[in-house]
């Protein structure tokens, strides 16, 4: 088909900047020779992620809208047409066949530059709930790949295809890496492991959760992988001097990390749901209440109905935590169940099956 390009955008989270990254990844590896661009938010994280997988990207001067009156959201007019304007500028010179969005706000004026020039264009919805870019952006979108049913209530029905959410390909085969995730992390073989994810930017609740129980952790002999978020690592680094604890920022390899986990303690935004799936081992979900229309309860619902892991709100975190890990820690045929119950749930050929959908839209 000839050396095809590409451009993908999604920011913001790494719930939109991962699906795209393993989405060109995938796309890559079908065309060795096409060109991969990225546009993101240039003060948002895929401007150090994207470069790190090994991709070009361009930064928009963009924001989302704040839910409170600031300086921001009256600036967002002029943020929005200078977006737009770079965004042609790109779609002029790049001449893209497709162009690929993941949610976040910087994908609005890239994918509408495209709509205007003819250049076909991919929206790719993660959640059970439909986010304000997408949503703007799906009238004119030729195809809407989404990870869950009912989204005919955001999206025209005639474009929508059910793939599931990309993952990284290396969280497949996971429990081929323990041995070599124990000696990454230096863990003790006879101990569980706890891995606790707060999502890409951290949870100040699950943090605090995990500095109020990590004596008790530790006296139930688990070593524990704390993944705190860069916002929050100056306040807990030094748990991280506690035998049998690592505090991480960021994880840089997540194969290996949920290699070494006997038990995981997430949120659960849509990008780690599908993750949590494909590794098949027993979570605890802590949704986070501070989203839209509570989608991440509706996610892990999901999961729950079909008893494929535990849910614990926020309000029950203090008084229910330790008899529900403790339950898990000391069942293992529960985990198990859990473990094989939620692998069931997974996608395993979502990233194939969007790029399937990019490829009947490249124009020979």
């Amino acid at each position: 088909m000839g050396n095809k390009r590409f451009i993908l955008s999604g920011g913001g989270t790494g719930g939109h900047i991962y699906p795209a990254i393993a989405i060109a990844d995938e796309l890559k590896a079908r065309f060795p020779e096409s060109e991969i661009l990225f546009v993101g938010a240039s003060d948002k994280m895929e401007m150090q992620k994207v470069p790190q997988a090994g991709y070009n990207i361009k930064g928009l001067w963009i924001a989302g809208i704040q839910r409170k009156l600031t300086l921001d959201n009256a600036m967002l007019p002029l943020k929005m047409m200078s977006s737009l304007w770079k965004s042609r500028g790109i779609v002029k010179s790049f001449k893209p066949d497709v162009v690929i969005g993941t949610g976040g706000f910087a994908s609005g004026p890239l994918l509408k530059a495209a709509e205007a020039a003819g250049v076909p264009t991919v929206i790719q919805e993660q959640n059970s709930y439909a986010g304000i870019t997408n949503k703007w952006l799906s009238k004119k979108a030729d195809k809407i790949c989404v990870a869950y049913d009912g989204m005919e209530r955001f999206f025209p029905a005639s474009k929508i295809v059910f793939t599931g959410n990309p993952v990284r390909q290396d969280l497949i085969h996971t429990e081929d890496n323990r041995g070599e995730a124990i000696k990454k992390y230096g863990l003790d073989p006879a101990k569980k492991t706890l891995l606790v994810l707060g999502g890409s930017l951290g949870s100040g609740r699950i943090n605090q959760l995990i500095a109020k129980e990590l004596t008790w952790l530790v006296a139930q002999n688990v070593q524990v992988i704390w993944q705190c978020g860069k916002f929050y690592f100056e306040e807990y680094r030094h748990y991280g001097d506690v035998d049998n604890v690592q505090v991480l920022s960021f994880i840089d390899r997540m194969d290996m990390a949920y290699a070494a986990a006997d038990i995981v303690v997430s949120r659960s935004g849509a990008s780690s749901v599908s993750e949590l799936c494909i590794v098949g081992k027993p979570v605890i979900f802590i949704p986070s209440p501070n989203v839209a229309e509570d989608h991440q309860t509706k996610n892990a619902q999901s999961i729950v109905d079909k008893e494929g892991a535990v849910m614990l709100k926020e309000i029950q975190l203090d008084t229910q935590f330790q008899p529900v890990f403790e339950g898990l820690l000391k069942n293992e045929e529960k985990r198990q169940r859990l473990g094989e119950n939620i692998k069931k749930l997974a996608k395993v050929n979502a990233t194939n099956d969007i790029v399937e959908e990019v490829i009947k839209l490249i124009k020979n």
